[in-house]
């Protein structure tokens, strides 16, 4: 009888040996030396800067579309036709992560911190009603669709705050299981996608001008690199606004995490909850951009090196968006079902909504 299945890791190895058992891997394969970490990095990265490049060579022909777009597509379609395989999956990761995030920082290095900390404020009533509407949404129509409460919640802190990122940082604290997550995260996954193709045009035809489209972005769409993608097709301005928005945004995943923490230790009687750590969950990189916009406000960054440092942050965000793409599913989440897709779909519709509706209050559009 073959040994217990160990923790959930990875989504292919899972499949693998659910279909295999692990002693007659063995036999068949047995494990070849550990590579070195950097080296397990190189076919994945390899890939990952191809599909770049050609997005981005692309995108300068296309600039209404733009590289990142281009290289979310590209992903998808090689993602969708012929997956690459397991020796690839760890650069992809790592583009889809690192490199986004080092991205956000090299953007730092073009905005002074007087323009992020009035942006901050600026953007937090919209952000604070949009994040108020993600929750009641989720609530409601979850109720109504007969959806669990964990993957209402998933649904709800994923589309209110920072999509996979939030997923993962309370799915230790409510105790989802490996199924309710898959479900939230592919269901987010669909509507960044969306927001990506969807946005641009939207916001033209509404006519948003860069501050606007750049509110409406970083308060509407789940994951940064998505908010990054959509603003910087739209105009670099808007990027720029977008991006620091998100970053405001994102900070309140703390608040988010303690509160569904405290709640979680009274529901249980404990005196925490399991799994659930602070420094874990903060997103440590948006220190690193805000030590970057002090090193720009403190002058010490040659205005000479500042459009190419801003090529720089570009093209990794193309390198982060083509990696996503790669990481895409599409089989996968159509087989999450209807129902999680229809109440991402809801609640979705409510954040988008009510960010324009909120700017249009306050007389920002």
């Amino acid at each position: 009888m073959p040994a217990p299945l160990p923790p959930h890791v990875d989504p292919v190895e899972d499949v693998i040996e659910h279909v295999i058992p692990a002693d007659a891997l063995e036999l068949i394969a047995p494990d070849p030396p550990t590579p070195h970490p950097l080296l397990a990095l190189l076919p994945g990265l390899g890939l990952v800067l191809v599909l770049a490049a050609l997005a981005w060579w692309l995108g300068r022909l296309l600039p209404l579309v733009g590289g990142p777009v281009i290289g979310i597509v590209l992903g998808i379609l090689v993602r969708n036709t012929r997956a690459p395989g397991l020796a690839f999956h760890a650069g992809i990761r790592f583009a889809a992560r690192q490199v986004l995030q080092w991205s956000v920082v090299v953007l730092g290095f073009g905005l002074s911190l007087g323009t992020v900390a009035s942006t901050g404020l600026s953007s937090l009533s919209v952000t604070l009603v949009t994040m108020s509407a993600a929750f009641v949404a989720a609530w409601g129509l979850g109720r109504l669709l007969g959806v669990s409460g964990n993957l209402r919640t998933l649904i709800g802190v994923g589309t209110a705050i920072c999509g996979g990122s939030a997923i993962a940082a309370v799915t230790p604290i409510v105790r989802a299981d490996e199924h309710e997550t898959a479900f939230a995260i592919s269901t987010i996954f669909l509507f960044n996608l969306v927001a990506v193709l969807l946005f641009p045009f939207l916001g033209h035809l509404m006519h948003l001008s860069a501050f606007g489209f750049g509110m409406w972005a970083g308060t509407a769409i789940n994951d940064t690199s998505s908010v990054v993608a959509a603003a910087y097709s739209y105009s670099h301005a808007a990027g720029d606004y977008a991006t620091i928005v998100k970053l405001t945004r994102s900070t309140l995943i703390i608040p988010v995490c303690l509160v569904l923490a405290f709640a979680e230790a009274w529901r249980q009687k404990q005196g925490g909850a399991q799994g659930f750590s602070l420094a874990r969950v903060f997103p440590w990189f948006i220190m690193w951009f805000l030590l970057a916009s002090a090193v720009r406000t403190a002058g010490l960054v040659p205005a000479a090196l500042q459009p190419g440092l801003a090529q720089l942050a570009l093209f990794m965000i193309v390198m982060a968006l083509s990696s996503i793409g790669l990481s895409a599913d599409l089989r996968r989440m159509a087989a999450t079902g209807v129902r999680p897709i229809l109440l991402g779909t809801g609640v979705w519709a409510a954040v988008a909504i009510s960010s324009l509706l909120v700017q249009r209050a306050l007389g920002q559009i």
